[in-house]
């Protein structure tokens, strides 16, 4: 007991010390320049300092064990190492995903939802946060065209493309409930051979069935084919099954590819199915100006999913699912939580909105892209959005302009993708030489390029197959609003790709 006491008396002594260390932390990060803000500074700046896992493990001290405890010193240190060697997704030239650089005004809020610690379940706990994730909401409805409509902020874009499955699901067949899917026709939901592998996940958790997530063929461009689309629903009922949704999505994670929603949403009605849209990545094209006419169509969905995180710098993760339907995410989701939800409290009880949500507690992830929103205005975001695929469709011009050391996988692109092969100098031969062998050897050079790039830590760009067409790796380069890109950057992009590529041992 005398060391319990003397554990517990320690801890307590030392809090105002611990707290003051906070400080400590955030000056480490801006030591290491770890938001890379001046482009003067990243060709001295490391994107990463890449070790293997092995090497990793024997550096940084991992364990952690019942007895021993660091000084606040070797906790310093340890959180040095820990910015040291990892990735530093503010960098200018770090391409590598969907989200890049962070907006400030986006961290500013992340860091002050994380210190006051609250969940957006209730009014009551989280009182100026459940206003804010209300009025985003209404905003984003309004943008997207619902005159009436609601919303819940998800964790991530696969758990948003889930909420519409569990609607749509839900609105078919309410009994669902309560009494499960036993005896029911076997569901089958719709989406295209480029989309998200979310959906098929989703029909997995939620006893839907992996087979029975239809992929439908998609053109040159990587759009849903109407046709192949009418087809498998067609052949869902003559199978007996019960055909209920249709997933299109709003830029594919490869190609950035639009479906048609307006066609879509006429096959829809017809056959009496609920659309969602996965606008995970090309969402933000609702602020765009130029590039609206992306969305066309996006107003007769029954729901759709956006990540804010992609594309705008909101910091990870902001996820927004979206319905028309006003009520239906209530009449879904709610069930009756005496010990949280109570009906008899204080206050206006509509704001606790935790109910709408399949979690409990959850992030207040509205207040970063509210407060960005708040600095900014959201025709600022527009401006940049088009800024970020006019620069794409910059990059493709210089692409094609070194036609004999790069090729692109297809002429054009809708949304700020740029995808394209790097042809090394031993294969820049003849276009009637560029038989089958050639092809495999030249889809094993971005990986060895990606391995150069991490080693040096110049440049971070993904790379990745797309099977739908048979073709083997080539690098994916995703524009975002941050860093705002100068024409001259695109250059050093296609320099450095070349200068590692001409590194390899192939």
């Amino acid at each position: 007991m005398a060391e319990y006491g003397a554990i517990i008396n320690g801890v307590r002594d030392s809090l105002t010390d611990d707290w003051r260390f906070i400080e400590n932390v955030f000056k480490l990060l801006q030591n290491a320049d770890t938001f890379c803000a001046d482009p003067n500074q990243w060709d001295r700046q490391k994107i990463v300092h890449f070790m293997q896992p092995d090497e990793l493990k024997k550096l940084i001290n991992l364990s952690v064990n019942e007895e021993e405890q660091c000084t606040r010193l070797e906790i310093e240190q340890l959180c040095q190492q820990v910015i040291q060697y990892s990735v530093k997704t503010s960098h200018g030239r770090f391409h590598n995903q969907l989200f890049g650089q962070l907006d400030p005004y986006g961290l500013a809020g992340a860091l002050l939802t994380e210190a006051l610690n609250t969940s957006s379940y209730t009014f009551e706990v989280a009182p100026v946060f459940s206003l804010i994730e209300t009025e985003i909401i209404s905003t984003v409805c309004r943008l997207a065209g619902y005159t009436q409509g609601d919303g819940i902020f998800a964790p991530g874009g696969s758990a948003s493309n889930m909420y519409g499955l569990v609607l749509a699901r839900y609105k078919r067949a309410p009994n669902v409930k309560s009494t499960g899917m036993f005896g029911m026709r076997p569901l089958v939901l719709f989406t295209s051979e480029d989309s998200h592998y979310s959906m098929k996940k989703a029909a997995h958790w939620l006893g839907i069935g992996a087979d029975n997530c239809v992929a439908i063929r998609t053109n040159d461009n990587g759009q849903m084919l109407l046709s192949d689309l009418e087809a498998q629903i067609k052949a869902a009922q003559e199978r007996g099954c019960e055909p209920f949704f249709i997933n299109a999505t709003a830029g594919t994670t490869v190609l950035g590819a639009f479906d048609d929603f307006t066609g879509i949403a006429k096959l829809a009605a017809q056959y009496d199915l609920w659309l969602h849209v996965d606008a995970c990545l090309g969402g933000a094209a609702l602020l765009a100006y130029k590039h609206s006419s992306l969305l066309t169509g996006l107003q007769k969905a029954n729901s759709f999913a956006w990540n804010p995180h992609k594309t705008l710098g909101v910091p990870l993760q902001c996820s927004l699912f979206l319905t028309r339907e006003s009520d239906l995410l209530a009449r879904c989701n709610s069930i009756e939580v005496n010990y949280l939800f109570q009906q008899d409290k204080f206050y206006d009880v509509s704001y606790d909105t935790g109910n709408k949500s399949v979690q409990c507690g959850r992030k207040i992830d509205a207040f970063k892209f509210w407060l960005m929103l708040k600095a900014r205005g959201y025709g600022t975001f527009g401006h940049l959005v088009d800024h970020a695929i006019d620069m794409s469709r910059l990059l493709e011009q210089k692409l094609r302009e070194r036609t004999d050391r790069f090729r692109l996988v297809q002429d054009t692109h809708e949304y700020s993708n740029v995808c394209f092969w790097y042809i090394p100098k031993f294969m820049r031969v003849p276009k009637n030489e560029e038989n089958e062998q050639w092809w495999t050897r030249l889809f094993t050079v971005a990986p060895k390029v990606k391995q150069q790039m991490a080693y040096s830590g110049t440049l971070m760009v993904g790379y990745t197959p797309l099977s739908s067409r048979g073709l083997g790796n080539f690098f994916r380069m995703v524009l975002t609003c941050f860093p705002v890109l100068k024409t001259e950057e695109l250059d050093f992009i296609l320099d450095e790709i070349e200068r590692l590529g001409e590194m390899c041992v192939y």
